[in-house]
């Protein structure tokens, strides 16, 4: 998968990691522990990265609408973002331990916002530990970025966008797994099920169950169903691991997926 500019291994991330461009980013969590991820960090990582938490910094306060997980402030998540020294020239590099659940959010909100140098490791941080990398308990310390947000707003739809679509030429993709899909069984949101005409494609098929990407060729043979003309608006519970799926059709060359941040979280609060 060292083909894309939007993948980048352990040994490559190893020999580039005291460069002064290559900022790191972990973006361990734990929907079932929020603290846990920070915890981790706290205790090991991989020398020089930043943690970014999914609740704090990857989303903004949850409202009536606009679904668990509503996308930052755009100002706010800049500030952060300059202080853990990412400009223009940086090179960004997500991990988490979660199948890129969470590596993927940072790395799609990042294109959102006009920066297209990111990408994921590939096998996360169980792939750095078994490579036997170093990893350390130091903080980083703050430094002196300037990041500038220009928001891409054609890569996002909204819960109008999602009801009022062309059903012709719209495809609609429920990332999350099968059962929460077919509505048998909801974890997490009031209501089970899905969005009327969506169809499905689990996140957890982007990778195999060690956290490494499906080959290219794999990326491809899953999306073979769309059709050219299609737009693609793609949804999960709250806009986080859709974005997988949005790597994964990027991986595949198909460039016009959409991210319905809100989701089925948002979607829900309007019934």
């Amino acid at each position: 998968m060292e083909n894309t500019n939007f993948i980048v291994s352990s040994q490559w991330l190893f020999e580039h990691l005291n460069d002064p461009d290559i900022i790191v980013f972990d973006c361990r969590f734990s929907l079932a522990n929020p603290q846990a991820g920070r915890q981790q960090y706290k205790t090991s990582h991989i020398p020089g990265s930043y943690y970014l938490d999914l609740n704090q910094d990857l989303s903004s306060k949850v409202q009536k609408h606009g679904g668990r997980h509503p996308l930052p402030d755009i100002d706010e998540f800049a500030d952060k973002l300059s202080v853990m020294g990412v400009s223009r020239q940086s090179f960004v590099v997500a991990y988490d331990d979660s199948r890129l659940a969470f590596a993927s959010r940072l790395w799609w909100l990042l294109r959102y916002l006009g920066h297209e140098q990111v990408a994921v490791l590939d096998g996360g941080f169980n792939g750095w530990l078994a490579s036997e990398y170093p990893v350390t308990d130091i903080i980083p310390p703050e430094r002196n970025g300037k990041f500038i947000p220009q928001p891409q707003t054609q890569m996002l739809v909204d819960y109008v966008a999602v009801k009022n679509r062309d059903l012709s030429q719209t495809v609609l993709i429920d990332s999350r797994e099968n059962d929460r899909y077919e509505g048998i069984r909801e974890p997490i949101d009031k209501i089970a099920g899905h969005i009327p005409g969506a169809v499905n494609y689990p996140w957890k098929e982007v990778t195999n169950t060690s956290g490494y990407l499906l080959s290219q060729q794999q990326q491809s043979n899953r999306w073979s169903q769309l059709e050219n003309n299609q737009e693609i608006m793609v949804y999960c519970g709250s806009g986080v691991t859709a974005c997988v799926n949005l790597l994964s059709l990027e991986l595949a060359g198909i460039h016009r997926g959409k991210l319905y941040p809100g989701s089925w979280s948002d979607w829900i609060s309007y019934m």
